[in-house]
């Protein structure tokens, strides 16, 4: 599968490589990488240390709500070799059902396993030794194990070595090695660290300005994303969530121009547009915001919410043939909601009085 035209979104800081080495490798493939998802990913990557970051619960949260966005989930391992960066195993034809059905695995914790590669292969054909591997796992979960204590026990260690070892678990959120002198921890090949440390203070930066702006406090999100920034200038999403925090304090002018740093670097962020647009239109600039709006339609032909509040902003300024041509378009994306009630009302208000009236006897 190419790369080219494919919006990547990383959750969780990746373990094999920086960030930004495998940002530039994905540009130079002709796609694009961004912290976080929008709209406009495609593709949802789930790096490993999200392991050691969030919950058990948390992580299965995160994954059925990608999931059931229609986007594509990838392991880090998966990830990897989709750059050719790494390359899988010699593999079988082993199709995923029939390895769950030999490993009397649930398909749903394999699923989770498979995510954060506890197997050879991150997708199938799977081969006998991932067979090996989840008959072991299948074993570890029956003894009272979790799925997220496994894959954060077998991160260190390759494969091959896990299959020739006798894995245990006891009350603890480690899988131990049963050998003849007991037990022992997991042996595994370290990671190569490139650039580790500054890439960690990236990823604790960021989540640290994530949980400052979920609690309201938008000035100190701010000033985090600020710092965030400063390490690394080249990610859209960072001068993005720093606008919505500025903007969420009063702070507009520079909400504005961290809204358009977002958009210089990643021309096709539909939400940067239609927040952009927003502040404008809140502050009387109408026609730049219309042609916000519209931006952010022409990057995203589905954006609803932006093709509403264009339909609204039309009508306010007495366009009504255009307001009703908008919100007649967004009725073909929603039916149901309220805003579509709105909607209906709106084209029958211009109807009324757009439509020529009879002639009277």
């Amino acid at each position: 599968m190419a790369v080219a035209g494919k919006t990547f979104g990383i959750v969780g800081p990746l373990a094999a490589f920086p960030r930004r080495l495998i940002a530039r490798e994905v540009e130079r493939q002709g796609g694009h990488l961004r912290r976080g998802v929008t709209r406009q990913t495609t593709h949802v990557v789930f790096g490993r240390g999200l392991l050691l970051k969030a919950t058990d619960a948390e992580i299965e949260a995160r994954l059925e709500r990608e999931a059931g966005n229609g986007r594509r989930l990838l392991s880090e391992n998966g990830f990897l070799r989709l750059l050719n960066l790494a390359t899988a195993p010699e593999t079988s034809a082993l199709p995923r059902q029939s390895l769950i059905d030999q490993a009397k695995i649930a398909p749903r914790l394999f699923d989770l396993l498979s995510l954060f590669d506890a197997f050879e292969h991150d997708c199938e054909p799977y081969s006998f030794r991932d067979v090996i591997l989840a008959r072991k796992y299948a074993g570890l979960i029956a003894s009272g194990a979790g799925w997220g204590t496994i894959a954060r026990s077998v991160q260190r260690s390759s494969h091959a070595s896990l299959t020739a070892l006798s894995l245990h678990h006891e009350r603890s959120r480690t899988i131990y090695a049963r050998r003849a002198e007991g037990l022992s921890e997991l042996d595994g090949q370290l990671l190569l660290d490139l650039g580790a440390v500054e890439e960690a203070e990236l990823e604790e930066l960021f989540a640290q300005a994530e949980e400052a702006e979920e609690e309201g406090e938008y000035g100190e999100a701010a000033a985090v994303y600020q710092r965030y920034l400063a390490i690394d200038r080249t990610d859209s999403v960072a001068a993005f969530n720093r606008a919505n925090c500025l903007r969420a304090a009063g702070h507009e002018l520079d909400a504005a121009h961290d809204y358009a740093r977002a958009l210089k670097l990643d021309p096709s962020f539909a939400e940067a547009w239609f927040n952009l647009a927003g502040l404008m239109g809140e502050r009387g600039r109408i026609d730049t915001a219309r042609r916000h709006l519209q931006k952010a339609i022409d990057v995203d032909g589905d954006y609803a919410d932006a093709i509403f509040n264009l339909a609204k902003l039309e009508f306010d300024a007495g366009n009504l043939g255009e307001a009703r041509r908008w919100w007649k378009r967004y009725l073909e994306l929603d039916r149901d909601s309220e805003w579509a009630r709105t909607a209906e009302r709106g084209v029958q208000f211009v109807n009324l009085h757009l439509l020529p009236t009879a002639p009277r006897a």
